[in-house]
């Protein structure tokens, strides 16, 4: 199948702020698309169904396991995540570059399915960092931090599969070096090459 937009995906621990960078991506790039995904989780906080996330009951989410309806879902601390491939499908073939928040599992699935996406890992600066942010968010009882950072270990050993590493000590360098890697893999050759083609008439001949 033909499509013309790129998947990037972003995977990091819990904490590591995958969801503040993804939001000052969104805010610079054109045709760049957040994956809302699926969970069967409540809502935490102020966040909004179709906004955050798309909240369905958890024999809803199993009915579109069944029906082959996920790119990729997961089971995260007792809740399903899943991205709708249907949905996926549309913003790329619209041109739409796709910003995807998942986890190594899902990363590996986007991967097998779409060999050319962008992966990139997010690192907090240490795990005592990380279990601090974790405590401030006020939003875990200290169980779940727990189960948080132990998942976080197991998590940050799959880095090394990733296409890219951007390390969250500062944020707006963060935000920079990510920003950066979705530039340069909209230059690509291959990403370019359409539109060389219908400008320039020498094409032809510069390719051999």
């Amino acid at each position: 199948m033909s499509m013309n937009g790129q998947i990037f995906v972003f995977s990091a621990p819990s904490g590591a702020g995958k969801s503040t960078i993804a939001e000052a991506l969104m805010e610079r790039f054109d045709s760049l698309a957040y994956s809302i995904s699926h969970t069967s989780r409540p809502p935490r906080g102020a966040e909004q169904d179709g906004v955050d996330y798309h909240f369905v009951s958890q024999n809803s989410f199993k009915d579109m396991i069944e029906a082959n309806a996920f790119l990729e879902w997961a089971q995260v601390h007792g809740h399903l995540y899943g991205t709708s491939l249907e949905a996926v499908k549309r913003q790329m073939s619209a041109g739409s570059d796709i910003l995807m928040d998942v986890d190594v599992q899902g990363g590996r699935n986007v991967k097998n399915q779409f060999p050319d996406a962008v992966l990139v890992f997010l690192l907090p600066p240490s795990l005592k960092i990380l279990e601090k942010r974790l405590k401030a968010r006020g939003t875990d009882d200290p169980g779940v931090i727990q189960k948080r950072m132990a998942q976080a270990s197991e998590e940050i050993r799959n880095c090394s599969w990733y296409d890219y590493i951007v390390i969250n000590d500062d944020l707006e360098k963060a935000v920079l070096e990510a920003q950066s890697i979705i530039v340069s893999a909209r230059c690509r050759r291959e990403r370019r090459m359409d539109w060389v083609a219908t400008h320039f008439d020498t094409i032809s001949s510069a390719s051999h």
